[in-house]
């Protein structure tokens, strides 16, 4: 009886402390209101953030996000930048989807942008991009000729070149182009792609390892709109999550999974993100959000229960590399904080 007392009462504390955990949580818009539509963001640290989106867009803030210093590039008006890797308040290297694909970047806090890369063949299409450090980075490209296209930088995006072992890809797969968050770069080095339409697969390489590990995916697939979108890893698990971004109300396309190396597994959660989310992010332990149109969730315990806390549209969420600040941006140039 007594032990039975202790029992209810862990699980009574638990359930508490989840409650109060959430209701802790509240996302707060910053800016919105600008004619674009943002995928990339890339927070610094707690003061210094960018983003980049269509038009020709990009902003930074040097103030954790109170105030913005928005451009359009020159030349680049027509542009659609899905991804942003900046560096610190000086220096950031932005990514076009489309064509042409274009790779710019600025040492001078954006005043100037300068081309890296340019490629006007239509098979070619940007998605992602991540880096290791400041140095080594990778960009993520829709299939050619039945591989991934992977461009890979080692001297932090001054050159682009293509790299000779790109992943496999099956008919009709490809990666989204939704938040950036479809390449992940993690720990030494190790490489994590996730991919959806004919199929949803997990896409990882290993350091040390020039052999790609494939793993099917409990998503979703088959159309052209249904997949895996998004992964953010932790401290040894990662989340992955999706939906079918054409039927973004459907919350039974929408799945979260947690991968755990060596050995991969995965496990539904038992209460999934409510409807289509294109973003997930590592927050702290056990903790992440994931955003998308429908709105953005939160779990405390490394995905096995979601909670919605906001019904507001985003694309993309992300932390900041040095400190705690949590960022969201989306369509109409709308930019928000959460706060924990």
């Amino acid at each position: 009886m007594k032990l039975n007392r202790i029992l209810i009462s862990s699980t009574l504390l638990c359930s508490l402390w989840f409650n109060s955990v959430l209701k802790a949580q509240t996302i707060t818009v910053l800016q919105q209101d600008k004619p674009t539509s943002i995928r990339g963001l890339s927070v610094v640290d707690d003061n210094t953030a960018w983003i980049s989106g269509s038009k020709g867009y990009i902003a930074k803030t040097n103030d954790g996000g109170k105030t913005w210093d928005w451009q359009q590039i020159k030349g680049y008006e027509k542009s659609d930048f899905r991804d942003i890797e900046a560096f610190n308040d000086k220096e950031a290297v932005i990514m076009s989807s489309g064509t042409p694909s274009l790779i710019l970047k600025t040492v001078d806090g954006g005043q100037t942008w300068h081309e890296k890369y340019r490629k006007t063949d239509t098979t070619y299409f940007l998605d992602a991009m991540d880096f290791a450090d400041n140095l080594h980075g990778y960009i993520l490209g829709d299939p050619i000729n039945n591989k991934f296209l992977l461009l890979e930088t080692k001297d932090g995006g001054e050159t682009w070149n293509e790299s000779n072992n790109a992943p496999n890809s099956l008919p009709g797969e490809a990666s989204f182009a939704a938040s950036g968050t479809c390449l992940r770069v993690s720990g030494k080095e190790a490489i994590y792609i996730v991919s959806g339409g004919s199929n949803a697969r997990l896409i990882s390489l290993q350091p040390h390892n020039d052999q790609w590990q494939y793993s099917n995916l409990p998503l979703t697939h088959g159309k052209s709109s249904e997949g895996a979108f998004s992964i953010s890893i932790g401290q040894n698990a990662g989340i992955i999550v999706g939906g079918d971004y054409a039927n973004d109300k459907k919350t039974d396309s929408v799945a979260t999974i947690q991968a755990v190396h060596p050995a991969l597994t995965f496990t539904p959660p038992q209460t999934g993100p409510a409807g289509f989310q294109s973003s997930v992010e590592h927050i702290k332990s056990g903790i992440f959000l994931s955003t998308g149109t429908p709105g953005s969730n939160i779990t405390t315990n490394g995905g096995q229960t979601w909670k919605q806390i906001d019904s507001t549209s985003f694309n993309v969420c992300r932390r900041a590399k040095h400190g705690k600040l949590v960022l969201l941006a989306g369509n109409s140039g709308k930019i928000a904080v959460l706060k924990l």
